[in-house]
């Protein structure tokens, strides 16, 4: 009787390579800004790193074909008054980026398809709620123009976007710094890890914790964690004898792990990059040169180990690819951008095939940049999965899409409650009529001008007409 020793995979095989020299991006200073974030965020047109800038925070964002040197003179994206700490590109625009910063603000930035002349420094719009740092952002994945910031006040905001309210804010539910935050596939729950232990499940609508799990890793040292296709949290975080591990937990039984698993002594954070397509999670230390990468599945040990793909160089941060920007005639299934300290490369990981052929298996339909709901909408209570699109055709990004900003007027939104009104409230409507009547006279005045001239026109027309070059008659006042 035969014994299966080998598990059966499709990605067992799963291997990583860099890229050419040529296809790099060289010369870039990347930030050296103490913190964990990935430094580094990729769309289907853009590649958007934060690099080191004197006077404030600044990022660079760069045509994914604009590969080899940098010019040191490239525009950047300035507007920031203090280091940038962590920027994500909107999934339903590939024009639209965000970014958090030590100056407590969020930019939301609409980036052209062309190269600008000179930095971008006026964002769409500034977000102000936070009263420290901003060092978390996560769009959400199916609401349209739905933003989730978490700052080092230990609250997190939802925004809409595209009027800049403020939809949500979880204020009391975090009692030390937020490390992590992250959402379910059709944003309706949040998991969230925190400087106290503490993993969360969150309903940010219902502003309750739905589940905790304490010490789901024992160490002091950052955890983070993921949502899997299956509903699970992947997490990893340290022992309490500085060892890296990884944890596989089901939100309806806190107790007991799914899985875990100890890795290696090392003090950098790993970062999760999840595949919901493939059920892969890729796991990216800072410091690390190596990128780990293991498979969850429904059959223990639940978390499989593939492959480690290795280099020389250690990684300051790490870019994702969306699977919508891969090559699918080369059986890709994931690119990272990997930033070293002068320059950003490419890593491709790929399953060997013989055929050049489309792969079905390979690339199942993957949420598309069709948003499923308003903001309004999942504000009301309303879920929806993603809106899917195949990858058969290849993928190509839509035109220029523009985001625009509603501001509501504050005054139709929120009556006075009683006969008192602040004074900028009750002034703004003086000042604006009484701008309004100013406006009014000057163009009196230019009409009356301009009449004044055609008449003085006319009589000098008149005067050479009749064959006499007479002194013109003075002008009117």
């Amino acid at each position: 009787m035969s014994r299966r020793v080998v598990r059966q995979s499709k990605f067992r095989h799963v291997f990583g390579q860099a890229a050419k020299a040529d296809q790099s991006y060289e010369d870039i200073r990347v930030s050296k800004v103490t913190w964990d974030s990935s430094f580094c965020a990729v769309n289907p047109k853009f590649l958007a790193i934060i690099v080191e800038a004197g006077g404030g925070g600044a990022f660079i964002v760069l045509p994914l074909a604009k590969t080899g040197r940098v010019d040191k003179n490239y525009p950047l994206v300035t507007g920031h008054t203090a280091p940038v700490l962590d920027i994500d590109w909107c999934p339903h625009n590939d024009n639209v980026i965000a970014s958090a910063s030590d100056d407590t603000t969020v930019m939301v930035w609409q980036i052209p398809d062309y190269t600008p002349m000179r930095n971008i420094t006026e964002p769409i719009i500034t977000l102000e709620g936070h009263s420290k740092r901003v060092g978390i952002l996560c769009w959400h994945p199916t609401a349209r123009n739905v933003l989730l910031s978490a700052g080092g006040d230990n609250v997190i905001i939802i925004w809409n976007v595209g009027t800049g309210e403020v939809l949500l804010s979880l204020d009391d539910m975090h009692p030390d710094v937020i490390h992590s935050v992250c959402w379910n596939s059709n944003g309706s729950l949040l998991a969230t890890t925190c400087k106290d232990k503490t993993l969360r499940i969150i309903d940010p609508r219902k502003g309750q914790v739905v589940a905790e799990r304490f010490a789901a890793h024992e160490g002091m040292r950052p955890m983070r964690a993921v949502f899997t296709r299956q509903g699970h949290i992947f997490t990893t975080g340290f022992t309490r004898m500085s060892q890296r591990e990884l944890g596989l937990w089901d939100p309806n039984n806190f107790e007991e792990p799914v899985a875990l698993q100890e890795m290696d002594t090392s003090n950098g954070v790993l970062l999760p990059f999840y595949d919901p397509d493939s059920s892969i999670v890729y796991l990216c230390g800072k410091g690390d040169s190596s990128i780990r990468y293991f498979e969850i599945t429904d059959e223990p040990p639940f978390v499989h180990y593939l492959n480690t793909f290795s280099s020389k160089e250690p990684q300051r941060g790490m870019g994702f690819m969306p699977k919508r920007g891969l090559e699918v005639n080369k059986c890709e299934i994931a690119r990272f951008y990997k930033l070293h300290e002068r320059k950003c490369e490419p890593i491709i990981m790929t399953v060997p095939r013989k055929s050049d052929l489309f792969q079905d298996d390979l690339y199942p339909d993957t949420p598309g940049p069709e948003p499923a709901l308003e903001a309004d909408e999942w504000l009301a209570g309303q879920d929806a999965e993603p809106v899917l699109i195949s990858l058969r055709d290849g993928y190509i990004p839509p035109k220029h899409r523009e985001l625009r900003v509603t501001k509501r007027n504050i005054l139709d939104v929120r009556p006075p409650s009683g006969p008192r009104r602040s004074q900028s409230a009750s002034d703004a409507p003086l000042s604006q009529q009484h701008t309004l009547e100013t406006l009014l006279e000057e163009i009196k005045a230019l009409r009356e001008q301009v009449q004044a001239q055609e008449q003085r026109i006319t009589a000098l027309e008149n005067m050479l007409g009749e064959g006499g070059f007479l002194t013109a008659p003075p002008p009117e006042n």
